[in-house]
């Protein structure tokens, strides 16, 4: 019936239009509409006025408030107004039925509403029912089953509806409006004229959608998962927090709550702020007692304690620093100077990037305390990192967080002790760092002295920079030969010469004696150590350049007194040069001591070790043989070529004298170092080995009272070395007077006190030929020839005149 009467009704060639928003009207499809606009509304009033038809076209923008001709789609439905109703707020409700698809030709403004010209497009028949069709059919129903299943709201007449229509045109416009979602794929549909190609698009669109319908099905059944997980964790939570509340401990909730508050408050910079953020946010989701949770808790807090904004004010009293280190330590005066001229420039200049100082001398001789009178005169924190025997780059930079009891490295370490992001850092012992297949803790301390790079520090457990750059380093060491290259080039070399013992004494009473009582626990009225039995003790039982040694046999003394005091023999106890064998026993202790006697063969050298100035004796023996060179007594590559050119000018010497000795055929030479278990090397010995080989080959002996340094060349030049104030130094502990020394030093004697200088004689030389005037006896004497007799090689009248009176 209704089929009749839609093919009695004749659609007219204009119509008015109503403009639609995101819905698309199919033929035979029924639907309720709202006209909301004031032309919409005008629209549907001339429709019911004329044939009740109206052109229904839906907008390509659905905010399109007045849309134009270009703003629709060309191709709509013709539908019949069922009924109309007209609600208060101005709005009407439209019951329209599609009647057949029409195609805009055109659209003109009629009197506040729009107007189209329009052409219908027929409904196109199937003349026969192919499998294909019948088959396509099918899977339509199936899947529009399918998506009812999955949860699409689809109105159970409407699947009825499809399981009756066998036509594939209005099974597919049926499927399309009751199915699809999005307006484009409609209107597609709508566009499609033939029946069986509409009914594949709607196929191919009805199964995009289900495929978005089965992602959400899966969606909705992990979130209900999730839901049920996340109500159970609450509870769970809930019943955890009540138990630390009976316990009176804080809830995993309440401590993230309070790491967040302190980082925020810690003054941190934007990344670590960032990145504890995160941290903190990963182990608020972690169980309390996993190990994970503990790693990520101690990081937290790690980070969270390290010094980002604490400083200390620095002091600014220069005189007042000068006092300070003058009351720490006496001596050392250009040492003293040049610290004191390196904090005025940090004083001056708070970005001053100069080079970190690196204080280099023999043990005992105070470079620690220096480090730490300075951090006391500044009035800043004070932290030893001790680097002797460091081998691995994580005890610098750090651990990954990764491994199991991962710390940061021991400058990060450092500052977290202090409490202070500016502290005075001693990097204790620097050329004692070795390296391995770990890497080398050197190279990583580069970044961390270089004024260039260190304000980003980044420490591999940290994760993130930390500025270094307000970090006053001050470096230590014994020698510098085994430092790093690279890092030595960073530091400014201050050298701490030996004491002497005049420097000893005073240091002894000013400050040794008295801490030494305390720590014993004695006072003033329990014990008196006089000046000469601080001599003694210096001569007889120490032999250093610094004053531990010292140290630790003024605290044996004190512990003496101190077992009598606990015995009750209360009283003063007097402690002088007669009876200082009582408390430290006799002197087990032999220091090194200049031959007694002019020796063939003998030199007596001076050399720089880690420990300070020593003698160093030259031996040579001459031995039946065919030539060969002996060489003995732990000699360094560097040393063994210093004797190989000692050899050749002291042959060559021979020669000049007069004298040809056949050594080649004869004799073999055998140089010896005493205390072979002390490695020996450098250069400097060249004019003692000259002196030791010439004599054993003249037998002419070798003054026992001159002592003597220098490097010799083939030329016979005497070249400078280096150590000169310890050399002399460890000759004048030695009884030695007499020292030759290389024109070239003659600069470095006023490092030498005064008061030395007056009571020794310097023999400055820049030849060997001058050296050996010096220093062999003047005796004359025969070298053994192979045949025939011996015969003199120099006589008191040829000696040639030198730059120095005769000595005799």
């Amino acid at each position: 019936m209704a089929q009749q009467a839609r093919r009695g009704i004749r659609v007219p060639d204009f119509l008015p239009v109503l403009p639609l928003r995101d819905v698309v009207i199919f033929p035979n499809i029924i639907t309720s509409l709202s006209a909301e606009r004031a032309s919409s509304i005008e629209a549907v009033e001339r429709a019911l006025a004329s044939s009740r038809i109206i052109l229904l076209v839906t907008q390509k923008d659905r905010d399109c408030d007045d849309p134009e001709e270009n703003d629709l789609y060309r191709i709509g439905t013709a539908g019949l107004i069922v009924k109309t109703l007209r609600i208060p707020d101005g709005q009407m409700k439209v019951l329209v039925q599609g009647l057949t698809r029409a195609r805009v030709l055109g659209i003109i403004n009629a009197d506040e509403h729009l107007e189209a010209r329009v052409e219908t497009i027929p409904e196109l028949g199937t003349t026969e029912k192919g499998l294909e069709t019948e088959a396509l059919v099918r899977n339509v129903r199936q899947l529009l089953e399918e998506a009812s299943s999955l949860g699409k709201n689809i109105p159970d007449e409407v699947l009825v509806i499809a399981q009756n229509l066998d036509g594939p045109g209005r099974l597919a416009d049926l499927v399309a409006s009751n199915t699809l979602a999005n307006v484009a794929d409609i209107q597609r549909v709508l566009n499609t004229i033939g029946p069986v190609e509409r009914l594949k698009l709607v196929y191919s669109l009805l199964t995009q959608e289900i495929e978005v319908l089965q992602v959400q099905a899966e969606i909705a059944t992990a979130a209900q998962a999730g839901a049920n997980n996340s109500q159970r964790e609450y509870l769970l939570r809930q019943q955890m927090k009540a138990i630390h509340d009976e316990l009176g401990e804080s809830s995993p909730e309440d401590e993230c709550r309070e790491y967040l508050i302190e980082a925020d408050s810690s003054g941190m910079s934007a990344e670590a702020l960032e990145e504890v953020r995160r941290n903190i946010k990963r182990l608020s989701r972690m169980q309390a007692e996993s190990p994970e949770a503990v790693t990520q808790r101690t990081w937290i807090e790690t980070v969270i304690a390290l010094p980002w904004k604490v400083s200390t004010p620095d002091t600014t009293d220069m005189d007042e620093l000068e006092r300070t280190l003058d009351e720490d330590h006496h001596g050392l005066e250009k040492v003293k100077e040049r610290i004191l001229e390196f904090l005025a420039v940090r004083m001056l200049n708070k970005n001053s990037r100069g080079p970190v100082l690196c204080l280099v001398g023999p043990p005992g001789v105070g470079k620690t305390s220096i480090a730490r009178s300075v951090a006391n005169a500044l009035g800043r924190k004070f932290v030893r990192i001790a680097l002797g025997g460091v081998r691995d780059e994580a005890e610098i930079r750090g651990h990954r967080r990764t491994y199991v009891g991962a710390m940061p490295g021991r400058i990060i370490a450092g500052l977290k002790e202090a409490g202070v992001s500016n502290p005075v850092i001693l990097l204790d012992e620097v050329d004692k760092i070795s390296k391995d297949y770990r890497g080398d803790p050197a190279a990583a301390l580069l970044e961390v002295i270089d004024p260039e790079h260190n304000s980003e520090f980044r420490d591999t457990y940290l994760g993130v920079g930390f500025d270094l750059s307000k970090v006053l380093f001050v470096a230590t060491a014994n020698v510098t030969d085994t430092i790093h290259p690279a890092f030595a080039d960073r530091f400014e070399v201050v050298k701490l010469p030996g004491y002497t013992a005049e420097e000893k004494l005073v240091i002894a009473e000013r400050h040794l004696i008295s801490r030494q009582r305390a720590e014993n626990g004695l006072s003033l009225m329990d014990i008196f150590v006089s000046s000469g039995a601080i001599n003694r003790i210096v001569s007889s039982y120490t032999d250093e350049a610094g004053v531990r040694e010292l140290e630790r046999e003024i605290a044996r003394i004190c512990r003496k007194i101190a077992c009598r005091h606990v015995k009750g023999d209360v009283g003063l106890v007097r402690v002088t040069e007669r009876n200082i064998e009582k408390f430290l026993g006799v002197s087990q202790h032999a220091p090194t001591r200049a031959l007694a006697v002019d020796t063939v063969g003998v030199a007596t050298g001076l050399s720089v070790s880690g420990s300070g100035g020593q003698l160093l004796f030259i031996e040579s023996l001459l031995l039946s043989g065919k030539g060969k060179l002996v060489l003995t007594g732990q000699l360094g590559k560097v040393m063994e070529e210093s004797a190989k050119t000692a050899l050749s000018l002291a042959c060559k010497m021979t020669e000049r004298l007069g004298t040809k000795s056949d050594l080649s055929e004869i004799f073999d030479l055998h140089v010896h170092a005493p205390e072979g278990a002390t490695p020996k090397d450098g250069p400097s010995a060249g004019i003692a080995l000259v002196a030791s080989i010439l004599s054993a080959l003249t037998e002419r002996a070798v003054r026992c009272d001159i002592a003597m340094t220098g490097e010799i060349t083939l030329r016979g030049a005497v070249l400078a070395v280096g150590g000169i104030r310890d050399k002399v130094l460890a000759a004048r502990r030695a009884g030695i007077r007499q020292v030759v020394l290389p024109k070239a030093n003659a600069p470095k004697l006023s490092e030498i006190p005064k008061a030395f200088r007056r009571d020794l004689t310097f023999h400055l030389v820049d030849t060997v030929d001058q050296a050996m005037e010096l220093v062999l006896a003047p005796v004359s004497v025969s070298i053994p020839q192979k045949k025939g007799s011996p015969r003199p090689i120099r006589r008191d009248s040829e000696r040639s005149g030198t730059d120095h009176a005769p000595l005799t």
